[in-house]
C-alpha cells in the first residue's frame, strides 16, 4: 500500500457520491462467486498445511480450548493495521488464487480464533491479497512500477520549466498498509491475480494457495488480510456481516534473502526494505503478523508453507480505515 512508500489511510468518499468507504463496510457487502466451479484443490502444499497447527500452543492453552480462565484471554489480540489504497472488495471467492503468476509456490495455512474465549470463528470470510514477485498489484497495474523501473509512460531527458505536482492517482511502488496520507484507490484495470477469499471450516481454518510475493521501495515482503463475521454465504459469495480484522502477515529475513535468489525474484532491481525496517511489522513477532514458515532451506524454490493463528475480537469492527495504531509509521512510508 505506498507510492514511493506507503500512505496512511484516511476516510475517502467512493466514486459516484458514494459515503465513506468505512460505513460501506459496515453497512454492506457482497462478493460475487467467479462462476459455478468456486471450489479449487488446494494442490501439493495442502499435505504440509495440514498439519501446520499440529500440537499448536497459545498463551492460555490450545488454540482449540473452549474457553479461557475467568478475565484471562487465551491468544494474544493480532495486530490491526491500515487496510492501504489498493484494497479490492472480495470478488474471487477461491484457495487457488496463483493465475498464471510465476513464483516460489506458497501455501497459506490460517486459523481464526476469538481472542478472548479461544473458540474457532467459523464461516467466516478471510480476505488476503498481495503483489506479484515484481511488486505489481493487480488491478492497479498502471499504479505500480514494480521491479524498480520506470513507470509505464515516465518522460525521459531532463526536465524544462516548472515542476507541477501531480494530483489523483499516486505514482511510484504500490502502497499496501497504513502510514499517512492517502485513501483507498478505485481500480484502473480488471485484473484479480493474487487476491481471494474463502471461507473458514468448523476449527476456525482456511487455506490459500499462492506464490511467495515480491517486494517494492518502502516496504517488506508482506500479505494483506481481512476477517469478516456475521455474514452470510449464499449461493453468490458472502454478503452482509463487519470486518473484525484488518491485517498484515510477515516473512522473516532468512526465507526473504532465499527467495531473493530464484527468478523472477532475482531480477528485481528494487531496493529491498528489512523487517526490521518497515514501519508496518511492530516487531511483536506472531502478534504482529509474523508468519511460521516451513520449507527446504537448500531449496526454497520447491515451494513454502506459513502458517498462522489469529486472534481476533468478532463484536469489534476494524475495517482498516482509521483504528490501526503503527509504531515508527510516518507520513511518508507504511
Amino acid at each position: 500500500m505506498t507510492g514511493n512508500s506507503e500512505h496512511h489511510e484516511n476516510e475517502s468518499s467512493t466514486a459516484g457520491g458514494q459515503g465513506p468507504r468505512h460505513k460501506r463496510d459496515l453497512t454492506r457487502r457482497k462478493v460475487v462467486a467467479a462462476g459455478a466451479g468456486a471450489v479449487v484443490a488446494v494442490g501439493a502444499g495442502g499435505a504440509l498445511a495440514a498439519g501446520a497447527f499440529a500440537g499448536e500452543k497459545t498463551g492460555g492453552g490450545t488454540a482449540s480450548a473452549t474457553s479461557a480462565s475467568p478475565g484471562e484471554a487465551c491468544y494474544k489480540l493480532t495486530s490491526e493495521t491500515t487496510e492501504g489504497p489498493y484494497y479490492i472488495d472480495a470478488d474471487k471467492i477461491r484457495q487457488d488464487i496463483t493465475e498464471d503468476k510465476e513464483g516460489i509456490p506458497l501455501t497459506l495455512a490460517l486459523k481464526v480464533i476469538d481472542s478472548e474465549t479461544c473458540k474457532p470463528l467459523a464461516n467466516a470470510a478471510v480476505d488476503i491479497w498481495h503483489c506479484d514477485a515484481l511488486g505489481v498489484y493487480s488491478g492497479y497495474e498502471s499504479l505500480s512500477t514494480g521491479g524498480g523501473g520506470a513507470p509505464t509512460g515516465a518522460p525521459s531527458g531532463t526536465p524544462t520549466g516548472t515542476p507541477t505536482v501531480p494530483t489523483g492517482a499516486p505514482t511510484g511502488e504500490p502502497p499496501s498498509g497504513g502510514g499517512g496520507g492517502g485513501g483507498h484507490e478505485e481500480p484502473t484495470d480488471d485484473e484479480r491475480y493474487l487476491r481471494g477469499t474463502w471461507r473458514t471450516d468448523r476449527q476456525g481454518r482456511v487455506t490459500f494457495r499462492t506464490v511467495f510475493p515480491g517486494w517494492y521501495r518502502g516496504r517488506t515482503v508482506h500479505i494483506h488480510t481481512k476477517v469478516h463475521v456475521d455474514g452470510a454465504w449464499t449461493d453468490a459469495g458472502y454478503e452482509g456481516g463487519h470486518t473484525c480484522h484488518t491485517g498484515q502477515f510477515f516473512f522473516d529475513e532468512a526465507s526473504v534473502l532465499a527467495a531473493a535468489k530464484v527468478e523472477p525474484y532475482s531480477t528485481s532491481a528494487t531496493e529491498r526494505t528489512t523487517l526490521t525496517e518497515d514501519t508496518i511489522y511492530d516487531q511483536s513477532g506472531t502478534q504482529g503478523g509474523l508468519l511460521k514458515l516451513k520449507y527446504d532451506r537448500k531449496n526454497i524454490a520447491r515451494g513454502v508453507v506459513g502458517s498462522i493463528t489469529m486472534g481476533v475480537e468478532p463484536d469489534a469492527t476494524h475495517d482498516g480505515t482509521g483504528d490501526a495504531v503503527q509504531p515508527g509509521a510516518s507520513a511518508s512510508a507504511s
